[in-house]
């Protein structure tokens, strides 16, 4: 419902600052939520939390004060491929450790969570490449034409 809200918020000007309160609210909740749920094992697994909300929270906050607001559509992409690449990088964990989030049954791996890691791989690999090309064409690192691949109609 927070991140309803925020996105809403988030859509006009004059309530942008309360849809920043409300993600604000939301995410700490949710990141609060997992831990409680699924608390780290042991010392090391808490500082290796703790460290993590660190340096995210550390960069993002740097990030925030030195992008110009006229840079934001670039900024935004690039973190958008930031999350399709933590999306291909959590397919590759699960298929690299099944055991550690109980999908492992018999010494295999389920069918469907083989497609939910394929697909999940697939989407995110896209929405990386997507984004880093969005944002290289908004930054003006990179032409607006399109990109035509030869033979793209057989590949395809």
């Amino acid at each position: 419902v927070l991140f309803i809200r925020a996105l809403r918020g988030l859509s006009h000007p004059t309530t942008s600052r309360q849809g920043n309160l409300y993600v604000m609210i939301g995410r700490a909740r949710a990141v609060l939520t997992t831990l409680a749920g699924h608390p780290p094992a042991g010392l090391g697994a808490w500082i290796l939390v703790l460290l993590g909300l660190g340096i995210g929270g550390g960069a993002g906050a740097v990030i925030a004060k030195r992008v110009p607001m006229t840079a934001m559509p670039q900024l935004v992409a690039a973190f958008h491929s930031l999350v399709g690449l933590a999306a291909v990088a959590g397919a590759a964990a699960t298929l690299y450790a099944p055991q550690a989030v109980g999908i492992l049954e018999n010494g295999h791996i389920h069918k469907e969570s083989l497609f939910e890691m394929a697909l999940g791989a697939a989407i995110g690999a896209i929405t990386f490449t997507g984004s880093v090309i969005a944002f290289a064409k908004l930054d003006g690192r990179m032409s607006g034409k399109p990109i035509m691949l030869p033979q793209r109609h057989a590949i395809n």
